[in-house]
């Protein structure tokens, strides 16, 4: 049997990081991997492509090369890339994912190729100051038929 995940759902912006924690510890606890989708714009593909670069270089334990190529990229999420890199040492599985298209159509997509995943986390930037509204929550947990967890940013 197929070990299950969870999906982190985040917009690739300078707030992507919160709710990572949180996931990583639900992971932990629920014995389960976890998948970070990323959806962002393309026209911060390129810094997309940088921290991802820089995080694999951080997890084979090639500090300096990582650090090199988030200065050069203009990278600044390096607490991110340390973070991840714990995590891995953990024992959790950690998969990344992009997608280029509105929230709902990502999502349904990308759970459609995904059948392992039991949960979906909807991070800070994406549930915060009313970004999804109550009929966009109700339709994907229709389209889902996975539990939708939504995070706040703490006061």
């Amino acid at each position: 049997m197929r070990k299950k995940e969870l999906l982190f759902v985040t917009y690739y912006d300078e707030n992507f990081g919160e709710g990572l924690p949180y996931a990583f510890n639900l992971a932990k606890m629920l014995n389960e991997g976890i998948t970070i989708l990323f959806i962002y714009k393309k026209k911060i593909a390129k810094k997309f492509e940088n921290l991802m670069t820089a995080i694999t270089f951080a997890e084979a334990n090639e500090l300096k090369t990582a650090r090199q190529i988030m200065e050069e990229g203009h990278v600044e999420d390096e607490k991110i890339v340390s973070l991840l890199k714990k995590v891995n040492r953990e024992g959790i599985n950690v998969d990344f994912f992009t997608k280029e298209e509105d929230l709902l159509p990502a999502i349904k997509n990308f759970l459609s190729q995904r059948t392992a995943i039991d949960m979906v986390l909807l991070s800070p930037s994406v549930s915060n100051n009313g970004q999804v509204k109550a009929k966009e929550l109700n339709r994907l947990v229709k389209i889902t038929s996975r539990p939708i967890i939504t995070m706040a940013k703490q006061a």
